[in-house]
């Protein structure tokens, strides 16, 4: 037997419950793993809110570092008392062990602590395909202005560094001047504070009234439409979050009025959908930290008891950079 979250109805932090569950044996394709660390993130919170629907009980939770204990047939790349970790569905992080799919865990670089690793999974790897997969027309070169919302988050903080380590000039935007110096002093190359600033004239000002070829939106309805005034022609809107609420609906046209310009909603599970990018991804994310180009950030570390209080913080836009929970 061991301790889980479980979310037997969607609504507040409170729904969240500490229980005893068994860990069974992993089946064919599985593994199982014994958690030192897990991480947390804004996609925990859509799920439990029910933005993100989900089948319910359920657990929560969606990276993860640890031991593996068991390995079911067919999985040949880890085995018995390996370092892994892993992002990647389905939810079930939030736990001193689970059984789950083995095709979204790697093996983790002994230079790469638990902690690290549980904290930089998800956010990590989705720094990894914004800034090298989703691309605007004609890629990114050194010297290209890109946009970056939510810029002191956890996966903020690690583009602003890898975006830095490409030569790009990354624009951040935050709310608060003490995170926008944070970014500031990991890399980005200009800072916004957009509750004191208007983002849109201050980008257009900063680029000589060009504007970015690409801006990565996690905020979602609070930032969507000043965004798209940012982009210079052909630019890209890369939206992947909703941490203000979803974007509403939205007539075509204005795309072409902006400057034909285009618009994407990504997600991380898209990326990782099999073992060979999963472990390709990775190996990219592994070496940027283990050179310290990237420097993983965990500014908060938090019981799994208190994982109500992590979320409360988290959705209070309280924390910076990266959270973990420790079985």
């Amino acid at each position: 037997m061991i301790q889980a979250i479980r979310l037997r109805q969607n609504g507040g932090p409170e729904q969240m419950e500490l229980v005893d569950v068994e860990v069974g044996q992993p089946g064919p394709g599985e593994i199982r793993i014994r958690h030192h660390a897990v991480g947390l993130n804004f996609i925990d919170v859509y799920q439990r809110t029910g933005l993100y629907p989900m089948q319910l009980p359920a657990g929560l939770g969606m990276e993860g570092a640890g031991i593996v204990e068991a390995v079911g047939e067919g999985v040949t790349h880890l085995k018995v008392g390996d370092r892994a970790a892993y992002a990647g569905h389905p939810p079930g992080a939030y736990s001193q062990a689970r059984v789950m799919p083995a095709k979204c865990v790697c093996k983790l670089p002994d230079v790469i602590d638990f902690e690290t690793g549980a904290a930089m999974m998800l956010k990590g790897l989705t720094a990894q395909y914004l800034l090298k997969r989703v691309l605007p027309q004609g890629g990114l070169q050194k010297g290209d202005f890109v946009l970056f919302h939510a810029v002191a988050g956890g996966v903020g903080l690690i583009a602003v560094q890898w975006a830095k380590h490409l030569g790009l000039q990354l624009i951040g935007t935050a709310g608060t001047d003490e995170k926008c110096a944070l970014a500031k002093s990991l890399g980005a190359a200009h800072v916004i504070n957009y509750q004191r600033e208007d983002f849109a004239a201050r980008v257009k000002e900063i680029t000589g009234g060009l504007g970015v070829k690409v801006v990565y939106d996690s905020v979602g309805k609070d930032t969507w439409d000043k965004s798209l005034d940012c982009l210079r022609p052909f630019g890209l809107m890369a939206s992947f979050g909703n941490a203000s609420g979803p974007v509403p609906p939205f007539a075509p046209g204005i795309l072409g009025t902006k400057g034909s310009i285009y618009v994407t909603r990504q997600t991380l599970f898209s990326h990782i959908a099999t073992r060979e990018t999963t472990q390709e991804m990775a190996d990219d994310l592994f070496a940027v930290v283990a050179s310290g180009a990237v420097k993983i950030r965990i500014d908060q570390r938090y019981p799994l008891s208190q994982v109500a209080q992590a979320h409360r913080d988290l959705e209070a836009r309280k924390t910076t950079g990266c959270t973990i929970l420790l079985p």
